[in-house]
């Protein structure tokens, strides 16, 4: 069976110099380097219902974004099922998550980092994309959270899932989003936050859900709350509405 993936990763991106495993990510997907005599790319797999959905969406936004420069990601380079995995394969890029670049910096270059983390933010949410549809972005996670509650796929349970959908917040203008906001999920490439990563949840949805998650680790640091909101100018969440993104929807997800 690896013979047979190998042959269709080859088919792709040409003949396997080395292959290599990046980083475990837990139950959603195995992430490998791969290296051909063309480059160096990214084998991302996933083999769990939920987790293979999320895998063909990345793919399709990724495709959707190979020629837009507006947003950077990591480059398209194909996507195949098997019975029982989905397989994408994307460029490989030399960087950091913000989560380790913050791990590793002095508290000033910290500082700056977050700051740079808001500015980029606020040019996604700023950003025009065509292809992406303006729909009921908070209605479809609603009913995507309700279908994962019943599969136990979410930390969320029923009581929570009720006041979420009855409490729901007034509606703001939607933007361009990337869906799963977090410091894991952001690169930091020659010390600059540069590279939107995991963009299967990027498409046209409530900017203060990336907001919510974006600050969900700083809640009790006010200096690193600062120096993002020095970066993100364009609205600052209410603590209703943070709590409504991050401890209600994000449960489920």
């Amino acid at each position: 069976m690896e013979k047979e993936m190998n042959s269709k990763v080859e088919e792709i991106i040409g003949k396997i110099e080395r292959m290599s495993l990046l980083q475990d990510q837990g139950c959603t997907s195995e992430v490998h380097q791969v290296v051909t005599e063309e480059g160096s790319y990214v084998l991302k797999s996933s083999y769990e219902g939920k987790y293979r959905e999320w895998l063909r969406n990345e793919a399709v936004v990724l495709e959707k974004l190979n020629t837009n420069t507006e947003i950077p990601t990591p480059s398209y380079y194909g996507y195949f099922e098997r019975k029982n995995s989905s397989h994408l394969i994307m460029s490989f890029e030399k960087g950091i998550t913000l989560t380790t670049a913050l791990r590793e910096a002095e508290k000033q270059e910290q500082l700056s980092l977050i700051k740079g983390f808001g500015q980029f933010l606020q040019r996604l949410h700023e950003t025009t994309v065509t292809g992406f549809h303006n729909n009921h972005w908070l209605a479809e996670q609603l009913k995507k959270a309700e279908s994962y509650l019943k599969t136990g796929h979410a930390d969320g349970d029923l009581k929570l899932l009720q006041k979420i959908t009855l409490d729901r917040p007034s509606s703001v203008q939607q933007t361009m989003i990337h869906g799963d906001c977090t410091t894991d999920n952001v690169m930091v490439i020659n010390g600059k936050v540069s590279m939107f990563i995991d963009v299967a949840g990027m498409r046209i949805g409530d900017p203060r859900y990336d907001e919510s998650l974006a600050i969900r680790k700083w809640m009790n640091h006010q200096e690193f709350i600062e120096a993002f909101y020095e970066g993100y100018r364009r609205y600052k969440v209410t603590k209703e509405e943070f709590e409504y993104f991050n401890e209600g929807l994000y449960e489920f997800f």
